[in-house]
């Protein structure tokens, strides 16, 4: 039997049960130039995130990452254990930035399930609600959010 990467990524409904946990694996060491490019891209020019001399003075006297790109690493190490089938994103809600992150800092996930349901309007189909939990390489917590998405069921 040959498998190949995308047989096993992500998960049919019938594979999630309430209460099951997945530790997403590797974790990430976020770089300077990681936070660069995001403000960059997203046109987030807040010193906070960028300018080495304003933070000197800020309470935490260095560069914060900018918690959108916390957010959403932490989205993307859950795909491969969680919603790599998914049919589409549902919800994001409860997003809490929980402790500060910093250039260096390593980060590591992992997803609680809380609901598992059937779709009220197409059988082929139903809705899993997660909890993300992201820790720095201290285990502090530094990042929680939940997030719903459709997964198929198998065979659909």
């Amino acid at each position: 039997m040959i498998y190949e990467a995308k047989d096993n990524y992500g998960r049919y409904l019938e594979e999630f049960q309430v209460g099951d946990v997945y530790r997403h694996w590797p974790g990430k060491t976020i770089t300077e130039s990681d936070n660069n490019l995001f403000c960059l891209l997203t046109m987030n020019h807040n010193p906070l995130h960028l300018d080495a001399n304003v933070m000197s003075e800020h309470q935490h006297g260095r560069i914060l990452v900018a918690g959108p790109f916390v957010l959403s690493l932490a989205v993307g190490m859950s795909v491969s254990d969680t919603s790599g089938r998914a049919i589409a994103n549902l919800e994001y809600e409860k997003v809490v930035h929980d402790a500060p992150v910093f250039a260096d800092d390593t980060i590591y996930a992992e997803s609680e399930v809380l609901e598992v349901r059937d779709s009220a309007s197409k059988p082929d189909r139903g809705i899993v609600a997660i909890e993300t939990r992201v820790h720095n390489q201290r285990n502090e917590r530094v990042l929680t959010y939940r997030r719903r998405f459709l997964a198929p069921k198998k065979g659909a």
